[in-house]
């Protein structure tokens, strides 16, 4: 594991996402531990990139436009949903004035996981990525693209728990303002819809 490999996937980490977007959001809305479920369920969530990455299966995912495609628009109809339920007040990162909301948890993680799990470009970027920082002709070099993931797994947690700890700090004095409550609600669900449509014109190139 090189110096390169840490740098380079901080700076790809610190990047906002999906993910960020919704840690933060659970965050202001919910608190401090509530965002660190969110941050270790959008950690989870990739999971299934590092498995396909390993396995080869995201090469799979990478030459089948069917297979792509299928698990793009189920990606793009989830964050739809989310921009939805959000717009509408009533979703999983509900962001009602006056009070912490008690969050189901095994919700924010499942919901966090399910954002990552159904985006297709993460399992090609890990495709795209890891095997630059890992010997082709080693007689180790699953294990090593296994060791690099988890790697990049740990950093995300760490940078998401960053994100939603100090979500949760702005959210003691925001939560007190109806007007910023309102705005930060009609964003969330405006970056949702756009990350859902920006998948949605994606390829698998």
């Amino acid at each position: 594991m090189t110096l390169e490999f840490l740098l380079t996937s901080i700076v790809i980490i610190l990047i906002p996402g999906t993910g960020v977007l919704y840690t933060i959001a659970t965050g202001l809305a919910a608190g401090r531990t509530a965002s660190i479920a969110a941050a270790f369920g959008c950690t989870l969530g990739i999971i299934p990139a590092l498995a396909a990455a390993v396995f080869g299966l995201a090469a799979i995912l990478h030459t089948s436009a069917l297979l792509f495609q299928a698990v793009k628009f189920a990606g793009v109809a989830y964050l739809l949903y989310l921009a939805y339920q959000t717009f509408k007040d009533n979703g999983p990162v509900s962001l009602e004035q006056n009070d912490r909301l008690p969050v189901s948890a095994k919700k924010i993680i499942s919901t966090g996981a399910l954002i990552n799990a159904l985006n297709p470009k993460l399992s090609i970027f890990f495709l795209a990525f890891l095997p630059q920082f890992v010997e082709a002709k080693s007689a180790t070099w699953m294990m090593d693209t296994f060791v690099l993931g988890l790697a990049f797994m740990v950093m995300t947690f760490i940078v998401f728990i960053g994100y939603g700890v100090f979500a949760a700090f702005i959210g003691n004095f925001a939560l007190k303002s109806e007007r910023f409550m309102r705005w930060f609600r009609r964003t969330t669900a405006a970056a949702f819809a756009g990350f859902g449509f920006r998948l949605a014109f994606s390829d698998n190139s």
